[in-house]
């Protein structure tokens, strides 16, 4: 599997602003996209500092994303809102291990 890490900074204020859109647009999108395995916010509300973290199946299917538009279709969601222009990095899963609730 594969991520992409993406990191954005916002004024503090309009953090929620940027969560709902992610939960509510950003999300659903990629839950269209072929290969996307899930997604991960994370979120720092006295800087204003966000961390995505996005699973794919594999470097083609991450890639893919990249050359048909639906990255920046998606990063254009945020434009309004960003003090500066969002890191980008993509990278290989070697481990993960999350606990269960049961």
């Amino acid at each position: 599997m594969h991520g992409r890490i993406v990191s954005v900074q916002v004024a503090p204020e309009n953090l929620k602003i940027v969560t709902d859109i992610y939960i509510e647009s950003v999300v659903p999108a990629a839950e269209q996209q072929d290969g996307f395995k899930g997604a991960l916010l994370f979120t720092d509300d006295e800087t204003g500092k966000a961390v995505s973290i996005t699973v794919w199946d594999s470097v083609e299917d991450l890639m893919r994303g990249q050359e048909s538009g639906y990255y920046q279709e998606q990063i254009g969601k945020f434009t309004n809102y960003f003090v500066r222009a969002p890191d980008q990095e993509g990278f290989e899963m070697v481990y993960c291990s999350l606990a269960s609730d049961g």
